[in-house]
């Protein structure tokens, strides 16, 4: 049997990590900047991780939601303390296309309403539901349409007003920052109008902070920038360092009725022993400040970069979450970067270097980055 072949893959092996570097059979370190799509948050085989999850599965690795697993209420009072969501309810789940999808339908199922505004250029997940609201056919199948979702563009606050005021939208799903659009950012002024226009209409909102949450923007959340509340946010990624997990975090408005969600694996022993050891590293390591210090530090110098190197297009983001944008192909760079100089990052289009790393990610790294990058976009410019 072979694998389905929809993955274009690098012909690279990391087999073990530690920190910010992953290394092949062979020894060869790469500085890992992308993080695997965000989601080593606190860096590879962290020994506090390592040791939680290895005790846990010594333990108990699963049972059912059908019993009590003191794992949930441990993770679900952490989260909220250091998220400052502690009012709020806490569903377990796998991934973040299912957080998603629970989002979505709990949103439905408290305003009796069908609808769910999105914005251009979203991308909230592959499964049905989440594919629906992310704006991009080439990934929705005949079997994913439906009249059920609507676009408007993101930061056209008079199209919102448009929308929502028919009163049909149970929701509107937004990104804290656009991550596979090219790290779009969303004006903090804008969701603050957002959070209001929800308000007058019924409209409930949902922050999707998959990617841009758990720290790594400098705040817990990216929304919170904006000093916004919304009714249901939406994590995954970076939750447990590499364990799937996803979970939904529901304002206390929102009534919970027994069977209106569920799921098998969502929440089990492993998924919390993780996600609750990288809460513990996250304080213990201040990560969230240090993804602030170090996100504002690579910011200032990629943007002073951009002054005297007019390759670069713009510089967007805010803590280690930050996209280049390029004049030249970003896949092409991004491959000298990765077997030149064996730093990974990420991509977003074609024009789009993303930048995911661990939060722990110290300026010496942020320097190496810095230094090849700059040497390489000066050597395709003389070319």
């Amino acid at each position: 049997m072979n694998l389905f072949d929809v993955y274009s893959l690098y012909d690279i092996e990391p087999v073990s990590g530690k920190g910010s570097y992953v290394y092949t059979a062979d020894g060869t370190e790469y500085l890992d900047l992308y993080g695997g799509h965000a989601v080593i948050s606190i860096g590879h085989a962290h020994p506090r991780y390592v040791s939680a999850v290895s005790e846990q599965v010594g333990k108990l690795g699963f049972y059912s939601n059908s019993v009590k697993n003191s794992l949930q209420m441990k993770l679900a009072e952490k989260l909220g303390r250091q998220s400052g969501y502690m009012s709020y309810s806490l569903f377990l789940c796998n991934s973040g296309a299912e957080a998603n999808e629970n989002a979505m339908k709990l949103a439905s199922f408290a305003t009796g309403r069908s609808k769910i505004l999105a914005f251009d250029r979203a991308f909230h997940g592959r499964t049905s539901g989440a594919v629906a609201v992310t704006d991009n056919p080439k990934i929705q199948a005949p079997f994913n349409a439906t009249e059920n979702v609507e676009f408007v563009p993101l930061g056209d606050l008079d199209a919102v007003r448009g929308k929502l005021a028919t009163k049909e939208f149970a929701a509107v799903i937004i990104e804290g920052i656009q991550g596979v659009a090219g790290i779009r950012m969303v004006a903090d002024d804008f969701l603050r109008q957002l959070r209001t226009v929800c308000d007058n209409t019924g409209t409930l909102m949902i922050l999707d902070e998959i990617q841009s949450g758990y720290g790594r923007t400098g705040q817990f959340f990216a929304h919170q920038h904006a000093g916004v509340r919304p009714d249901i946010v939406t994590c995954a990624k970076g939750i447990a360092n590499g364990f799937p997990m996803g979970a939904v975090l529901i304002s206390p408005d929102i009534e919970a009725r027994k069977g209106m969600l569920g799921t098998t694996f969502g929440g089990n022993h492993l998924a919390c022993a993780a996600a609750i050891a990288v809460l513990d590293v996250m304080a213990e390591e201040h990560l969230v400040e240090n993804a602030a210090e170090v996100g504002r530090y690579l910011l200032e110098r990629l943007g002073e970069m951009a002054r005297r190197c007019d390759e670069i297009v713009e510089v967007r983001g805010r803590g280690l979450m930050i996209g280049i944008e390029i004049k030249g192909n970003a896949g092409a760079l991004r491959k000298q970067l990765l077997f030149g100089n064996k730093i990974f990052t990420g991509g977003a289009g074609e024009h789009t270097v993303r930048l995911l790393p661990a939060l722990g990610l110290t300026r010496g790294q942020a320097d190496v980055f810095l230094k090849n990058f700059e040497q390489l976009l000066t050597g395709q410019k003389d070319a």
